[in-house]
């Protein structure tokens, strides 16, 4: 491995142990076993060295999307399969949970700022997805995808996270019901 995936990955392991705002260059630098001079070749600030690993995880995250969808299945299949693998991976890499805890009870800035980059990211994925897998191809009426995206991103946030807050958690099969009584019907052609 690199010096640079080095600390990429010793930053990661930071971030996710602690989170942004107690994250110092020095702990990077003891995690990766080298010199804080050394971080600064790779990069400007934590904020840089953040970005990258942020750039990172949005690229991971759609690829687990991508590995979700069959060209055999229907858009409302396959929307739900990415959407679905989207917010379980959230959920079970360690530096989102994280950011999710600091976001929830900091407020810290560049969290913040993160985080809407993150569920940004996510809408133009899932924008384009309604475009090409629905609309070109004829299995939903023509729609705006950049708010169908947000909506359906909402939604399903609310039914895995919010709505467990107070009732039992809902199964991957009773969401994709969820979505196909309230979303689908509504667009199907």
């Amino acid at each position: 491995m690199d010096r640079k995936q080095l600390i990429v990955k010793a930053a990661t392991k930071s971030f996710s142990l602690f989170g942004y705002k107690a994250t110092t260059m020095d702990q990077v630098a003891k995690i990766a076993n080298v010199g804080k001079g050394t971080i600064y070749t790779f990069f400007k600030n934590k904020e840089e060295l953040f970005d990258e690993i942020i750039s990172s995880l949005i690229k991971e995250m759609k690829s687990e999307a991508e590995q979700a969808i069959d060209s055999e299945r229907s858009f409302q299949e396959n929307l739900h399969r990415a959407l679905y693998r989207i917010l379980e991976y959230r959920m079970e890499h360690q530096l989102t949970i994280k950011l999710f805890q600091e976001e929830r009870e900091m407020g810290t800035p560049a969290v913040l700022e993160v985080m809407a980059r993150l569920e940004k990211e996510i809408i133009q994925y899932i924008a384009g997805k309604v475009q090409t897998l629905g609309i070109d191809k004829g299995e939903i009426k023509q729609c705006d995808p950049q708010l169908t995206a947000f909506i359906m991103l909402k939604l399903y946030i609310s039914l895995i996270f919010d709505w467990e807050k107070e009732h039992p958690p809902l199964e991957k099969q009773e969401i994709a019901e969820l979505l196909e009584q309230y979303v689908f019907k509504g667009l199907s052609i």
